[in-house]
């Protein structure tokens, strides 16, 4: 009973002196910690200024194709546009119009993907992000361990004060990694759908656009066509 009240009397000043704010967990973890701990928080911030940036490309995305819908020019879609004209000024001979339609959209739509590509931003780390982060979070965690069992085999003590910092490593090492890679997650898995659905609308978009130029020199040609039958008809 006497060992016990002691080890409670330890314990319960080793508290009252301990202060468990982020800084602290920082401070009193070791240089492999302090490390992991960086990594994360360098990968969190980075991680923060790729959502943002995809928030903004999908908004900019949207405006874009809310303008094309009511018939005005968006300068985002200005240079896919140039290139369904220059690919509409290329004859070919012997091409039909369906052929001329479908080479007309794919030259639109390989501007239209450097368009997304661009707007995306560093997307794609996101996933790295999401992925990766848990495992730093987990060697971290794993160290924190071992340092617990290496304090506990140099003072051959079990008690709180000796296995308490290694412990508060560990966890805060897994709750950074996990602060890191949720919300990449998240933002990966959200932008990269609302990226997929303008895309969609983007690509039939682009049909029609195709269909209109096609339709424009068919429709001119016509109209000249009967002009001059009617010019002739009123001349004889």
């Amino acid at each position: 009973m006497d060992y016990l009240s002691h080890y409670l009397d330890l314990s319960q000043q080793y508290l009252e002196g301990l202060h468990l704010s982020q800084i602290d967990f920082f401070l009193q973890a070791g240089p492999v910690g302090k490390t992991v701990v960086l990594l994360l928080l360098a990968a969190s911030v980075w991680c923060w200024v790729i959502i943002i940036e995809g928030i903004i490309g999908v908004l900019r995305f949207s405006a874009a194709l809310r303008s094309w819908r009511r018939g005005r020019n968006s300068r985002l879609f200005a240079p896919m546009l140039a290139e369904g004209q220059d690919a509409l000024a290329l004859t070919i001979p012997g091409e039909g119009i369906g052929e001329a339609r479908q080479r007309i959209v794919e030259a639109m739509n390989r501007r239209g993907r450097r368009i997304i590509t661009s707007l995306e931003g560093g997307l794609s780390n996101l996933a790295v992000i999401a992925s990766v982060a848990p495992f730093v979070g987990l060697f971290g965690t794993v160290w924190g361990i071992m340092s617990s069992f290496t304090a506990i085999a140099a003072a051959k003590d079990t008690s709180l004060a000796t296995v308490a910092p290694g412990i508060a490593e560990a966890l805060a090492t897994t709750a950074v990694g996990l602060a890191a890679a949720i919300p990449a997650s998240i933002g990966y898995t959200r932008l990269g759908s609302a990226f997929s659905s303008c895309a969609q609308d983007l690509s039939g978009l682009v049909e029609a656009r195709a269909v209109d130029l096609i339709a424009g020199p068919r429709v001119q040609a016509t109209a000249n066509l009967q002009s001059t039958t009617l010019i002739s008809k009123q001349a004889a």
